[in-house]
């Protein structure tokens, strides 16, 4: 096993065999001692086998406190789904009302005042708010007081012990909840790997720990993650910032916390000292009382918690069984400011370790409660400030509990260390200073300005968000400049010198190797080299005058990722961006409801709700209520024979359109179904009436007049896979005819297995490849794809990249034949370009020069391909469209940094 320093001792035994995703056969060694054992309400252990109690003991048509199931449906359509204010409400219900009144019948609802009401009497899910007030009560000036040293700070917040037990009893998380800590290794050797937060070494110490008590074992570890970060719900009024406290669990799997399924909740909304600017500049009272009120807030917040770490209680889990459990305080998810008020230190320093301030990359040692408590006995405020960085007069909360260190318990945070901090806020800041500084004004204008172009003019991608006017714009948001990394290497490319190209690769990879949801041994290997060439590589910033220092905490937190890997498991369960979407759900949109006057207090009756309405749900599906559609269910009471014949009819119909539907709409999407596949492609259900149904016609429609010979060679290679000769050696007087009808399609769907991307439970993802003459009325749209081409070498060196000009499928002797027109791009060189590390490639042609054109089964297709124009020197011009982009430029790069899956390809 692998220790923090990345020694071996002799590999653990395996206990047991586990899968994950197509092919990948795993073995777990779980902790002996923290076993999770089932129990009795009273912790007593049951038998092994000893089969669970029922979750619930309601009939499958009891719906309380709803009547039915259209009252639980209409109640979270309109609170949940649709967010409708109270005045819609009423309007629509009224509506309802009018065409049921000839019925004698009534809607589920009266007005919202009974719809809220009925909210309310839900008993699942139910954790009251509380909150308590704090004064400041330390010395006072003898005049000219601050306002704030006599205000009252109200903090709100909802009991975490009470939040956790309803996450461990929540049973959406069955099939995705580790009860035990435990250690993965790879079936080909006894190579270790972290993915989910159970699987890091922390948690493993953690269970080392407190397993040192015999009473302790059996028990289920349940590590407490936290979270907190400032936001603004309105720049246009006047009280416009919240400070919302989250709380999650370290059991539930990182894929159930990036995806929102109620695994990370609102459990405080922390007070916000204000004070005048009078008394706001240079207050050194007033900054010491609003960090002590932080973290004595937290304290306060968090005391429930404490009996159970050192203690075991009894709880009840989501597969049924009581299980004993003991707490812990977990990682925390910060941004950099937040890190520094929750470590007490310095700001510019680093919250993991002592390395200086002036240089951040010097090798130092770590930060720890200990070591902190002794400096603090020891010296005077000035020395710790100025030598360690540390504030002496505060204590940290985690100092009130038991088994908790707050410079280990800093999570990785890849929003606003890599993503929002190294990439935005400094690697493109210094390129724009390098142009600046190396060109005169105009010079540097007219680079940016084309830097911008090329920007603009990269090619439509299923999931890429395009940017019509380049990089220019005001405000970033997170996943601007996410969207902006995918693109912004080529960009640049041939307006910096090469050492700059490289700096951007090396750190570009860093980003997408720590954003794998399974990190290997391997993988962390390839994590140091590509830090060590960025390193290397960012010199030249350094070189030029750009920069002066590269002592930043936020890029020197990249040292840290190896380690908080090990410790952690994979970073993009902790990461920021978890806890800045949950701000929409539970702070902005619940503001947008208010009325605007008071809004807290609304805030947070409408969490409440909402966490109601999701206990319920939960409940219900659990029971099997909620299975099909609320038509469906109806349509199947007895006797409705009539309405059951509708409805049949009505979801087959639904059934034909929706992938089309959804094809029209998005390019990607998440899919919630099983992990069953690898890669699959199919056509979208509905054909093109108004395309081509014939060869011929279709031929005259893409100006490709060999068409229907490529596709009897096509048919040749169908009906004889055996043969070896290209099919393009192949006599066609030996080829079968085919001159029926056919049907066109704009678009496939593909379904791949891509767990590092924006997927379904499961891993899985959907993403639509366009081949449409016109995409929405505006411009034709053929998209690019990869290849399988030779199943036995892996990534790019088994697959060739084509454009799809167009999809068509046609049955030939019973048999149909879903299939691609492409046209096919040569891989330039044997090896990825050595500076950027993309593959290049170039339209294929005949000796004849040619397009080469053929026609291939969509079961070849493995998934979308991204193209980007090697664009050298040259600059683009201000008329240049995107849409033309693959047919002006005569060689690409293959972007592999469109998404993580596709970086896996083409690595």
């Amino acid at each position: 096993m692998t220790d923090h320093d990345g020694t071996r001792d002799s590999p653990a035994p395996s206990i047991n065999v586990e899968f994950w995703g197509p092919g990948d056969r795993l073995y777990r060694n779980f902790h002996k001692d923290l076993d999770a054992r089932p129990c009795d309400e009273n912790g007593t252990f049951l038998p092994p086998g000893s089969p669970p109690k029922p979750l619930s003991d309601k009939s499958p048509d009891d719906w309380t406190p709803y009547r039915n199931r259209i009252e639980f449906e209409t109640a979270e359509f309109f609170f949940t789904e649709n967010q409708t204010p109270a005045a819609q409400i009423n309007k629509l219900l009224d509506l309802w009302a009018s065409t049921l009144q000839k019925h004698g019948d009534k809607p589920p609802f009266a007005d919202f005042r009974d719809l809220h009401k009925t909210i309310d009497k839900t008993p699942l899910g139910d954790v009251k708010w509380q909150s308590f007030s704090v004064r400041y009560n330390g010395e006072r000036p003898a005049a000219d007081v601050p306002p704030w040293m006599d205000q009252d700070f109200d903090v709100w917040y909802r009991d975490p012990r009470e939040v956790v037990r309803n996450m461990l009893a929540n049973p959406d998380y069955i099939e995705e909840f580790d009860y035990r800590p435990y250690r993965e290794f790879l079936t080909d050797g006894d190579e270790r790997q972290w993915r989910d937060f159970m699987s890091g070494d922390w948690v493993w110490d953690q269970a080392d720990i407190i397993s040192e008590d015999p009473e302790s074992h059996g028990s289920t570890f349940v590590p407490v993650i936290l979270g907190s970060d400032k936001t603004t719900v309105s720049v246009a009024t006047g009280n416009n910032e919240y400070y919302p406290l989250y709380a999650s669990i370290g059991n539930v799997r990182n894929n159930v916390r990036r995806a929102h399924r109620d695994a990370v909740s609102i459990i405080g909304f922390l007070a916000i000292p204000k004070t005048t600017k009078e008394h706001a500049t240079g207050d050194v009272m007033f900054r010491k009382f609003r960090r002590q009120l932080f973290h004595c807030s937290l304290s306060k917040i968090l005391e429930t918690l404490r009996p159970g770490i050192t203690k075991y209680e009894v709880a009840r889990f989501g597969d049924g069984h009581f299980r004993r459990v003991i707490y812990g305080l977990g990682p925390y998810i910060a941004d950099y400011e937040e890190q520094v008020l929750l470590t007490c230190i310095v700001r510019g320093w680093c919250p993991r370790c002592l390395s200086s301030r002036i240089n951040l990359d010097e090798q130092a040692g770590w930060r720890c409660r200990h070591h902190t408590d002794v400096l603090v006995e020891e010296g005077t405020l000035g020395e710790l400030w100025d030598e360690y960085g540390i504030v002496g007069d505060l204590v940290p909360f985690t100092n009130d509990f038991p088994r908790a260190d707050i410079h280990e318990l800093i999570a990785p945070d890849i929003l606003h260390q890599l993503i929002k901090g190294t990439f935005k806020d400094h690697l493109v800041e210094w390129v724009e200073k390098y142009l600046y500084q190396t060109h005169s004004k105009k010079e540097a204008q007219r680079i940016m300005d084309d830097i911008d172009r090329r920007i603009a003019a990269v090619p439509a991608f299923a999931g890429l968000r395009r940017f019509p006017q380049g990089r220019g714009f005001k405000q970033w948001t997170g996943d601007d400049s996410k969207a902006l990394m995918k693109v912004y290497l080529s960009a640049i490319e041939g307006h910096v010198p090469v050492d700059i190209v490289r700096t951007f690769r090396a750190f570009l990879d860093f980003c997408y190797f720590v954003r794998r949801s399974v990190i290997t041994e391997k993988t962390l290997k390839n994590i140091q080299e590509a830090l060590d060439r960025f390193h290397r590589y960012r010199q030249t910033f350094e070189t030029i005058g750009v920069v002066s220092t590269f002592s930043l905490p936020r890029q020197h937190s990249l040292q840290h990722y190896v380690l908080l890997i090990r410790l952690f498991g994979a970073p993009n369960g902790l990461c920021s961006s978890i806890t800045e979407a949950k701000h929409i759900k539970a702070v902005k949109e619940p503001w947008r409801r208010s009325s605007r006057y008071k809004a807290l207090g609304q805030m947070l009756v409408t969490n409440q709700r909402l966490d109601k309405l999701a206990a319920s749900r939960a409940d219900f599906t659990q029971r099997k209520m909620l299975d099909g559609t609320c038509l469906s269910a109806a349509a199947l009471a007895p006797g409705d024979v009539d309405s059951a014949h509708m409805i049949n009819g009505t979801e087959a119909n639904n059934n034909n359109n929706s992938t089309e539907a959804n094809d029209n709409n998005n390019d990607t999407e998440v899919d919630d179904g099983p992990t069953n596949v690898e890669a699959h492609v199919e056509l979208a259900k509905t054909p093109q009436r108004k395309r081509a149904r014939t060869p011929a016609a279709l031929a005259v429609e893409l100006a490709i007049p060999q068409l229907p010979n490529l596709l009897r060679r096509f048919l040749f290679t169908q009906l004889n896979p055996d043969d070896p000769r290209d099919p393009s050696e192949v006599p066609l007087t030996c080829c079968p005819q085919y001159n029926d009808k056919i049907s066109v399609f704009n678009s496939a769907c593909s379904r791949f297995f891509a767990p590092s991307d924006p997927s379904g439970i499961g891993g899985m993802r959907r993403e639509y490849v366009r081949a449409c003459p016109i995409w929405r009325n505006e411009y034709p749209r053929y998209d690019c794809v990869f290849v399988n081409t030779n199943p036995d070498l892996d990534g790019m060196r088994g697959m060739d990249v084509a454009r799809v000009l167009s999809f068509f499928s046609f049955t030939y002797k019973a048999e149909l034949y879903p299939c691609a027109v492409v046209r096919w791009f040569d891989t330039i060189g044997d090896s990825p370009n050595e500076d950027n590390g993309m593959w290049m490639v170039q339209p294929a042609h005949h000796a004849n020069n040619s397009p080469h054109i053929s026609i291939i089964h969509i079961d070849s297709i493995y998934r979308a391909a991204h193209l980007i124009p090697i664009y050298g020197t040259q600059f683009i011009p201000p008329q240049h469209q995107h849409h033309q982009t693959y047919d002006v430029f005569r060689k690409f790069y293959v972007n592999k940094y469109a998404d993580h899956h596709a970086f896996e390809i083409a690595f």
